[in-house]
């Protein structure tokens, strides 16, 4: 009996239907906001049929946290620079640029409107959050290893994401590489 299951090559097709309905995701929230489209509209959007979704993510509200997820973590990656003002300053240039950049605003909107829908929503947003909170603590706790005085993972995230992603949602664009390092310095 063969206890070996089949290597899944990244970058194949399930990787490109995963890129297609993601897009089709974040287009349709530029297009129409959260709410207001339907698996069976991301499905044709995507070039699928419906259920390649609901077998991948069981129902929208899993897909739409899986888009978020995903566009953070690719985007906004955790820095090690080897210094704690270092992989802020990294950090938080590569996240104004995420959410300034063509899809950015459609992707804060997201989380937005995920951690305010309802019971699942705040599942999704709890998701989200706790995420970003992980990865934000990695990299406090390395800094710490290091002999370094670090903040605490919420003031980071009040202090340097909130401001950026307020600014964003207001339109107050932007984000200038000295208004980042100010927003770093003062945690720091």
């Amino acid at each position: 009996m063969n206890d070996r299951q089949p290597a899944r090559r990244p970058g194949g097709r399930s990787a490109r239907v995963g890129a297609e309905v993601h897009q089709a995701v974040t287009d349709l929230i530029s297009e129409r906001g959260y709410g207001n489209f339907t698996v069976g509209e991301v499905a044709a959007r995507a070039g699928v049929a419906d259920s390649s979704i609901y077998r991948r993510w069981g129902n929208l509200e899993t897909l739409l946290t899986d888009v978020a997820l995903t566009r953070l973590n690719a985007q906004s990656p955790m820095p090690d620079t080897g210094s704690l003002v270092g992989d802020l300053r990294t950090y938080a240039a590569n996240v104004a640029r995420e959410i300034t950049g063509p899809d950015g605003l459609a992707v804060v909107r997201l989380a937005v409107a995920l951690s305010s829908n309802g019971q699942a929503g705040l599942r999704a947003g709890d998701d989200l959050r706790a995420e970003r909170m992980r990865q934000l603590q990695s990299m406090l706790d390395r800094a710490r290893d290091r002999g370094e005085h670090a903040p605490d993972a919420l003031d980071v995230l009040d202090h340097i994401l909130a401001p950026m992603y307020i600014r964003v949602l207001f339109g107050m664009i932007p984000l200038s590489p000295d208004y980042i390092d100010g927003l770093v310095d003062r945690v720091v």
